[in-house]
């Protein structure tokens, strides 16, 4: 043990804590970001999977727009009447 039983990490000062710290997180995205590489699809594999989100197909779009317009419509609607409608168990009208 040297001098008077401090170890060294005891006299190791708060700057080398904090460069320690630093260091270490830094390690940890370093790791991170090699994984992220490793694991990502390619190029080729990242057209095949935009073509086959819902969105790619026209039929299925159109359909969302519709649902989303019957959903803003309710929403309008709702914001108009000063009823309670979460607590209705019939159609508004």
């Amino acid at each position: 043990m040297p001098c008077g039983g401090a170890s060294r990490r005891d006299s190791m000062g708060a700057a080398g804590r904090i460069v320690l710290a630093y260091a270490g997180f830094a390690a940890v995205v370093g790791v991170g970001w090699a994984l992220w590489v490793i694991v990502r699809p390619g190029e080729e594999r990242t057209r095949e999977i935009l073509k086959e989100l819902p969105e790619a197909n026209p039929l299925r779009l159109d359909e969302t727009r519709r649902r989303n317009a019957l959903m803003m419509q309710v929403l309008k609607d709702a914001a108009e009447t000063k009823e309670n409608i979460a607590r209705g168990t019939g159609p508004l009208k």
